[in-house]
């Protein structure tokens, strides 16, 4: 089988779909990675085939556009950068395909749910947070609307199928009705609760605890858990930050993940909770120090892999990107979510509910974000809620295994592959069906 894996996103995207690269190259697969330029080295390193999708120079602009990590003007920032490079993808994904290949896709890779109804190539779509998956049963939740869970279900229904049409429809449908119509297709509609969803197959990458599956989710939907995959296999704790972990009590770590932050409010925050709480801290940034700051017990690193350092520290504080919610779960570490934009609120929200941690929307400043994390340090109950959780994360390694082998079924049922029907050492169990 050649597994063609289009990975469109953020960082936390693009590791989400590695670890099914990898898990597709351990099975002795054929892969090619199609994502954007700046991720080649990683993505080779992984040992799989690199093909790019637009420039590194678009990619950086938009990724440091502040509009995209703005709530109000986020989806079209982003949907601005993926119009662009729609047509362009589309041809890349027609030249790559052969007898053989079964195209698997991010969210946002459009183009290939193109190439499969326009060509007929197998596509399995890719659903790295349930925030995406609309749903009026479980409503997603959004800094600048939620459905209130009060409202009786037709309502909500009701609601929901408006906001296809009137406002999602609105914004993608002009550019990709008018790619389909260079291609010799009809226009579509609904979007992003219907068309986007291959009717092949759709992976949830996250454990139906973490997202009860819904009675109004895609039928096709059938969710393996969290990759977890982090790039733990490509780096190593460098030696100054295990003498720093080594030398007192855990430390807070930090993190803004891949979104744009105002460096020198980053480390003012950050630090004037370390200094109130008594703490000492780890701050995950590519910004530098301002010049002067107070440094004291405190180790500033660009990146260091979260399975390797979560299981070390007392509490983390982050944006709520779903990676990194996954990866403290499985660290069993009390979180505290400031989300800034997309799928991060719904992420967070859902981690509080399960009594991992707590939500503060951004902006955040340090007095509130040190009243909330005194909440959760050394918290009984917190603990024991990520201790439970922490017992429900399967290994990346068994959740890839288990995606791979629906894509491998998909690729069988329809004569691309004609391997065996599992070639894990034991069989991965069927992936849980939506619908209770």
């Amino acid at each position: 089988m050649h597994a063609l894996v289009i990975a469109i996103g953020s960082t936390g995207d693009i590791h989400h779909m590695l670890g099914l690269g990898c898990a597709f190259r351990e099975r002795g697969h054929r892969v090619t990675f199609v994502t954007h330029p700046p991720f080649q080295g990683l993505v080779e390193r992984c040992g799989l085939r690199f093909l790019g999708v637009g420039t590194a120079e678009h990619y950086n602009a938009a990724m440091n556009n502040p509009a995209l990590w703005n709530p109000r003007t986020s989806l079209a920032t982003l949907w601005g950068l993926i119009a662009g490079e729609l047509r362009g993808l589309y041809d890349v994904l027609l030249h790559e395909c052969d007898g053989e290949t079964v195209m698997v896709g991010s969210l946002w890779a459009f183009a290939a749910r193109l190439v499969q109804e326009k060509h007929g190539v197998p596509l399995v779509m890719v659903q790295v947070s349930p925030s995406t998956v609309l749903s009026a049963r479980l409503p997603p939740v959004h800094k600048r609307f939620t459905l209130p869970g009060w409202l009786p279900y037709p309502l909500r229904a009701a609601f929901l199928k408006l906001v296809d049409p009137l406002v999602l429809d609105r914004l993608f449908g002009p550019q990709l009705n008018r790619v389909r119509a260079e291609l010799g297709m009809a226009p579509v509609s609904r979007i992003m609760t219907r068309w986007m969803h291959s009717p092949q197959g759709v992976l949830g990458l996250f454990p139906d605890w973490f997202a009860p599956p819904q009675s109004d989710w895609p039928p096709e939907l059938r969710l393996t858990g969290f990759p977890l995959f982090d790039e733990g296999g490509l780096h190593r704790i460098d030696d100054e930050t295990e003498a720093f972990l080594g030398a007192g009590a855990p430390p807070v770590v930090f993190t803004s993940g891949s979104t744009l932050v105002d460096g020198p409010a980053f480390y003012r925050t950050s630090l004037g909770v370390l200094r109130r709480l008594n703490r000492r801290g780890i701050l995950l940034t590519r910004e530098n120090a301002p010049a002067g700051t107070d440094l004291r017990d405190v180790l500033v690193r660009s990146y260091v892999p979260m399975s390797a350092l979560l299981p070390r520290v007392a509490a983390l504080v982050h944006h709520g990107g779903i990676g990194t919610v996954a990866q403290a779960f499985a660290a069993g570490v009390p979180q505290l979510a400031t989300p800034f934009a997309h799928d991060q609120f719904d992420n967070a929200e859902r981690m509080q509910r399960l009594g991992c941690g707590l939500r503060l929307d951004s902006p955040v400043e340090a007095p509130a974000l040190t009243a909330a994390l005194a909440r959760l340090l050394d918290n009984p109950a917190v603990l024991a809620s990520c201790r439970e959780i922490r017992a429900k994360v399967e290994p990346g390694a068994v959740t890839c295994g288990r995606a791979a082998e629906f894509v491998e079924g998909l690729a069988r049922q329809v004569g691309r592959y004609s391997g065996p029907a599992s070639l894990s050492s034991a069989p991965a169990a069927e992936p849980p069906a939506v619908g209770v």
